[in-house]
């Protein structure tokens, strides 16, 4: 399988795509998370794009692009997430692509958030190395409802 999963860098003729993925309203429910509109998807990738400290990434899984995943700084410390297209769930993708991520991201300590309830992502971080720091509620804003989340890091 993990030969199939390649990463390259995200190019601006993804973006539909990546837009459209977004969207998934399972996608959604099990992130916890609120899609973009397209003016606020557009201009949050023009900045991931500008931004040289910013590691986003493609997944691809032989030819089809697949997802996506990135490092990024948040509140004072790198991060890491991914996007998974919901029909290829279940495949060890997203396990694969971090596992690539973390090969060419050398920064540490790395925090991944998950809501508590994305059993999935939980394990995925785990046999990825991410230790679980804490639980807490997470409150509304506009790209979340609000959720309890578990703080993953890999240090």
């Amino acid at each position: 399988m993990s030969a199939e999963i390649r990463l390259r860098p995200v190019q601006p003729d993804d973006l539909p795509r990546l837009f459209d993925m977004q969207l998934d309203p399972e996608s959604n429910r099990m992130a916890a998370t609120i899609p973009r509109s397209e003016a606020a998807f557009r201009s949050h990738w023009a900045k991931v794009l500008d931004d040289l400290a910013v590691t986003a990434r493609v997944i691809l899984f032989g030819d089809v692009l697949v997802g996506t995943i990135s490092v990024f700084a948040l509140d004072g410390r790198e991060h890491c997430g991914y996007w998974i297209d919901r029909a290829h769930w279940g495949r060890g993708i997203a396990t694969a692509a971090l596992r690539l991520l973390l090969q060419e991201v050398a920064r540490r300590p790395l925090i991944a958030t998950v809501v508590t309830s994305n059993g999935a992502s939980l394990r995925i971080l785990q046999k990825c190395g991410f230790a679980l720091e804490e639980v807490r509620q997470a409150p509304a804003d506009e790209r979340h409802p609000e959720s309890e989340i578990a703080v993953l890091v890999l240090r």
